[in-house]
């Protein structure tokens, strides 16, 4: 009898790509509306944009843990 093979999770990329993991266990979130009509928006606007937030609520953040259950392997770019 051959051994079954235990099925890997796969990550949902668009989730990957949205959310980051920060060394201390937050989960961090972007901001929409970044890209196009940047031109009629302040630099202040602009500015605000840039920073990322952290994810309110423990349902939305088991959310999006199940949507990318490797995300603590990757990376988090702080921003700036």
């Amino acid at each position: 009898m051959a051994k079954q093979k235990k099925r890997k999770m796969k990550t949902y990329k668009a989730a990957a790509k949205r959310f980051r993991l920060t060394g201390t266990g937050k989960l961090m979130r972007t901001k929409g509306g970044k890209s196009h009509l940047r031109r009629r928006k302040s630099k202040r606007t602009k500015a605000k944009l840039a920073t990322m937030l952290e994810v309110a609520g423990r349902s939305n953040k088991k959310r999006v843990k199940r949507l990318a259950p490797y995300l603590k392997k990757y990376k988090a770019n702080p921003p700036g």
